[in-house]
Order: C-alpha cells, then sequence, then structure tokens
C-alpha cells in the first residue's frame, strides 16, 4: 500500500474538551479546522482531534485512537487489501466533509481508516 500522508485520530466523548487541551495547554500549533475538528502538528506527524466521531467511543476511559492512512487510489488500496486477506470493516464511501474513507482494523481492532482526497477537495487546493 502506498501512504502519501497520515495522521493519529483522537477519538473522545469530549472533543472539545481535548481539543481545548492541545491547543491552549500544550500549545500546539493548528495545521487546519473544519466544523467540530482540529488537526493540530505534532513534529512531522499531526494529530487530530474529531468531534464527528465521539458517539462509539469505546468502554473505558471514554478516549480512543485510529489510525488515519492517506492513498493515492482507494480502490486500488481495496483490492490490495482484500487480496492480502485484510477484512475491511466498513466499505469505501464518500463522506459528507468530501473525502473517501474506508476502515480496517489492525490485529488489536485499531480502527485504520484509509483516505483517498479527491482532486477538487479543499486539502489539495489549500497551499498554506
Amino acid at each position: 500500500m502506498e501512504v502519501l500522508g497520515s495522521r493519529i485520530l483522537l477519538r473522545t466523548r469530549d472533543p472539545q474538551r481535548l481539543q481545548q487541551f492541545y491547543r491552549h495547554r500544550l500549545k500546539l500549533a493548528v495545521a487546519r479546522e473544519y466544523p467540530g475538528g482540529v488537526v493540530f502538528h505534532a513534529g512531522n506527524g499531526l494529530i487530530e482531534v474529531p468531534g464527528h466521531m465521539s458517539e462509539d467511543v469505546g468502554d473505558g476511559d471514554g478516549a480512543d485512537a485510529a489510525l488515519w492512512l492517506q492513498v493515492r487510489d482507494i480502490d486500488v488500496t481495496e483490492r490490495d487489501l482484500r487480496a492480502a486477506d485484510v477484512p475491511i470493516v466498513r466499505e469505501a464511501r464518500t463522506e459528507p466533509w468530501g473525502l473517501i474513507e474506508m476502515h480496517i482494523a489492525d490485529p488489536d481492532q485499531r480502527t485504520i481508516i484509509v483516505v483517498e482526497i479527491p482532486d477538487d477537495h479543499p486539502l489539495r487546493r489549500d497551499t498554506r
């Protein structure tokens, strides 16, 4: 699988609290914001605290982590993953925010979100 970019997603039952922590306590620079979510710079990586993934956070301390992997072509990636016997947890679909996302899981059942950014998406056009 050809990975073009990645980030860790920190899912929580209280995204605003966690966003405030990374923004104001750790003083991480903001890479981008979108309705409900914030992506922070973390050295050569990114940390995202999404507001839209808080409903299905597991039991325990109320937090969960997922890996976000950007790929060039989600159809080719899906075919390669199936050939490697990697189970597809959720089929690829275009999300309301315009990204094409498919979910797989690692052996510990940690979510891996495989993402294709369409050519017309703002992430491709924003040159900041």
